[in-house]
């Protein structure tokens, strides 16, 4: 199940997100989203540890179909406040999701991998209830980023003291190993240390997005595809007329074509 925030927790994420990191993440993730995921106005998302409602905020612009959930009833109650009526809330965790195959078109876990004993069930899950693709968002554990948040959880910082940090190929494994060898994609959003910022290299390198193994966000999007391809073959043998209906015949003797004049009967075994 892994990390479920409670009021503390919940602090001390909502500080990070509005922190100069947190910001320039959520300022990016927009467009990382519509160039891994090519969202389609009136799809139905499903946002996996949708916590506070932050990243349901961003899809909301899109127009699309909005659900959360999230093991955190607190949690769950933040977000329910702040979008209403724009989205269907559950409570529920990652690992056993509460939805049919194929509910939503599109899955997104964004910073909820890392607070999770078992990504790899929690992917496959995903994958189950996503009848086109599952996005992950998650932080760089190969970024300066990612190396001061895990220095912060060595020295007890309640929310990262428990969380797991990937880089792009333990996501890539974690994929293949969920769902096999499908599409994938990825981008990322690069952030330079605090002290290049403090220099004025902060806003151009943050212009600067490419295809880098060590940015601070990393954004993978995986395309499902069907393990089973059905064909549906028509059905060219057609059924007999039956030659008189079982409605309204008394016996046997009834239905028996064959009965002659002499009350032989041929061709009726009982």
């Amino acid at each position: 199940m892994g990390l479920i925030f409670d009021k503390n927790t919940a602090r001390v994420y909502d500080a990070w997100y509005r922190s100069p990191q947190g910001r320039a993440i959520d300022r990016s993730i927009e467009q990382l989203i519509l160039t891994l995921v090519d969202p389609r106005q009136g799809e139905r998302v499903l946002d996996i540890g949708c916590g506070p409602g932050n990243h349901l905020l961003i899809l909301a612009k899109l127009g699309l179909n909005l659900s959360g959930i999230d093991a955190s009833p607190y949690m769950v109650e933040k977000a329910r406040e702040r979008l209403g009526h724009l989205c269907t809330f559950k409570t529920g965790i990652a690992e056993d999701l509460p939805f049919d195959d194929n509910e939503f078109d599109l899955v997104f876990l964004i910073n909820t991998l890392e607070f999770l004993d078992e990504p790899l069930q929690a992917l496959r899950e995903a994958g189950r209830v996503a009848g086109r693709k599952v996005f992950i968002g998650v932080i760089n554990s190969f970024s300066w980023n990612g190396l001061a948040k895990k220095f912060q959880g060595y020295l007890g910082d309640p929310l990262f003291r428990r969380a797991t940090f990937y880089n792009l190929w333990q996501l890539k494994s974690l994929l293949q190993m969920a769902y096999g060898h499908v599409p994938v994609s990825w981008g990322c959003i690069r952030m330079p240390a605090s002290f290049t910022r403090k220099r004025g290299f902060f806003a151009r390198d943050f212009r600067h997005r490419k295809h880098s193994p060590f940015g601070s966000f990393l954004g993978i999007s995986a395309t499902m595809v069907p393990l089973v391809k059905t064909d549906n073959l028509p059905l060219k043998a057609r059924l007999k007329k039956a030659s008189q209906s079982l409605i309204g015949a008394g016996t046997l003797e009834d239905l028996n074509p064959n009965k002659g004049v002499h009350g032989d009967e041929r061709g009726l075994s009982v």
